[in-house]
């Protein structure tokens, strides 16, 4: 299978080494918005213009998208559809109707299949959520996310005046974690399931208070959260916080029996050193599996909920049985 990957940032730069990992994909090559004779690739895959993709599209299988999903994906992922089987890791979950919708518009008139919103959630939390639901009906759903860093409010933090730089980290609560795994069920507000660690680096003369001030009063982000504010230097956000870990948990706690006198859980886990990283080997398997749907004749936009396991793998169904069954 031929991909191509559609800008080389963090995400992009993760899908490249991800290939490694998958011997059965190959690299038909990078597109950048920046000058091509400025990218150099780990792997020595070639560096075309984002400007001149669709001169590729009879060499690539699937073009994996690594944009962002505030103002890169929802133009990008539609357009690209036109000419290619397409991948991207949309993450605005209120918007993905909308986002599947113009996607789906998209590959369809002209042939083609697209995957949105493929990676750990959405994605492997996705399936968790669908899995615990349908298994345990009689039940409650609840989703943690951290310790790990945000990348999005770490942005929205770097855009107040007098900020040069800044690591947002999402924390659990502890006892609220504790709570739902005992069976219960609690009520839980937003507050009570997560804190907002932020460490600041302040630009010269700045207003540490205004800034301290405008995080926590920031609405959709930190407004609705207990959180501290830690002024730092460069020097330290550099040593102390130049990784993007993340991570997260899917509970579904449920009861069964005629007077729902049995409680069962179902967790999932997930502690990750590098974001980017396992987002990346996500896309490349739902890749190698929307290269096989399209190869059996099937358009138009899909989920995670829409791709049979058995797609996923390189392994045969024969060596699926054997192996993992």
């Amino acid at each position: 299978m031929k991909i191509g990957i559609y800008g080389y940032g963090n995400l992009g730069k993760g899908v490249e080494c991800a290939v490694l990992q998958n011997p059965d994909i190959e690299i038909a090559g990078v597109f950048t918005r920046r000058d091509p004779a400025t990218i150099q690739t780990q792997t020595g895959a070639p560096v075309y213009s984002a400007a001149d993709a669709a001169a590729h599209k009879d060499e690539i299988d699937v073009m994996i998208i690594c944009g962002g999903s505030a103002t890169d994906l929802p133009v990008l992922t539609p357009r690209l559809a036109k000419d290619f089987n397409v991948l991207d890791s949309f993450d605005t979950h209120a918007n993905i109707p909308e986002h599947f919708a113009k996607v789906d518009a998209a590959a369809r008139e002209n042939g083609h299949i697209a995957l949105i919103s493929a990676g750990w959630d959405p994605g492997m939390f996705s399936l968790a959520r669908l899995y615990g639901c349908t298994i345990l009906p009689n039940g409650k759903d609840y989703t943690f996310w951290g310790r790990g860093v945000s990348q999005g409010h770490s942005d929205a933090i770097r855009r107040i005046e007098g900020v040069e730089d800044a690591r947002q980290y999402t924390v659990p609560v502890e006892s609220a974690l504790e709570a739902v795994r005992s069976g219960s069920e609690p009520e839980l507000t937003t507050r009570m399931k997560h804190t907002r660690e932020c460490y600041v680096v302040a630009k010269e003369g700045a207003d540490k208070a205004a800034i301290e001030q405008a995080i926590k009063t920031m609405p959709n982000y930190f407004a609705d959260y207990d959180t501290t504010v830690t002024f730092i230097t460069r020097e330290e956000l550099l040593r102390d916080h130049s990784a993007l870990p993340h991570g997260g948990f899917v509970i579904r706690t449920g009861h069964t029996g005629f007077n729902n006198e049995n409680t069962h859980t179902i967790e999932y886990n997930l502690k990750l050193d590098s974001n980017p990283q396992f987002t990346s080997l996500a896309m490349a398997a739902f890749a190698r599996a929307i290269c096989r749907m399209s190869k059996r004749g099937d358009t138009g936009c899909k989920t995670v909920f829409d791709v049979a396991p058995a797609d996923l793998s390189p392994l045969s169904g024969e060596e699926l049985r054997k192996k993992l069954l």
